[in-house]
């Protein structure tokens, strides 16, 4: 696919609808913290202090090939839209179920999440006996995925019930910047404010068999509170391209 090409028709739309971006192109962008570091501490601590709901934290969005925001360049004004898909994005843990609002045209997930990073742990393995008489080690293996979880996202976009929902932004760059954005320099951090109780996790484990020969632990960490502030910044010069702050 074209790089400067979005699947979507509904970006240019979206834009005259996105919230006006602080003036912050250009700045470097401040120190990041590491989501696995913060939760991890915050984790040891004693019950009562875990959460600070003073301090914000600034936080990278772990960004993949399936998980990337899209980009369109107009040639004619030199600017590179931006659109980071949101509406799959809904958490699925049963403390996020709420029936009783969709009837009052609210959201069944009232909270949604963005992808903070995974750790993987290799935890040996054991020796199994196939019914056919084959020996097989299955090894043991433990993921951590971490997220950050919030709210309040129509403090930065509308609430739509299709695919045209999320994070949408506009940069002045020229052609080759964009393209080299867009091939992926372009990055996505945001700040967050932490809640009174900010932390929480599920475990799902998938037991080994032979058509999948490895028991797998999946173990969900949260982070849980307000998103201040989304980031799209240059990782080739930690530049700051546009900053979208909660309206």
């Amino acid at each position: 696919m074209n790089m400067f090409h979005v699947r979507r028709t509904a970006l240019p739309l979206l834009l005259l609808a996105a919230p006006l971006a602080a003036l912050a192109a250009g700045l470097a962008l401040p120190p990041l913290q590491d989501p696995v570091a913060e939760y991890t501490r915050r984790a040891a601590q004693p019950a009562p202090i875990i959460c600070d709901t003073s301090q914000s934290l600034l936080l990278p969005v772990a960004l993949s090939d399936t998980e990337r925001p899209e980009t369109s360049y107009d040639a004619a004004t030199g600017r590179l839209q931006i659109f980071f898909h949101m509406e799959f994005n809904d958490l699925t843990e049963g403390w996020n179920w709420h029936p009783e609002e969709v009837a009052a045209g609210r959201d069944y997930y009232t909270y949604k999440y963005l992808p903070l990073g995974s750790t993987q742990e290799d935890h040996g393995s054991y020796p199994v006996d196939e019914l056919s008489g084959e020996h097989l080690d299955y090894p043991v293996q433990w993921r951590y995925d971490y997220f950050f979880t919030f709210d309040n996202p129509y403090a930065f976009y509308p609430r739509k019930t299709d695919d045209a929902t999320g994070f949408t932004a506009s940069v002045a760059v020229g052609a080759a910047d964009a393209a080299r954005l867009a091939s992926g320099d372009l990055r996505m951090a945001v700040r967050v404010r932490l809640r009174a109780d900010c932390l929480t996790d599920s475990n799902t484990f998938f037991k080994g068999m032979p058509s999948q020969p490895r028991d797998f632990l999946l173990k969900k960490r949260y982070l849980i509170g307000t998103l201040e502030e989304v980031f799209f910044y240059d990782q080739a010069t930690s530049k700051v391209l546009v900053k979208l702050a909660a309206h």
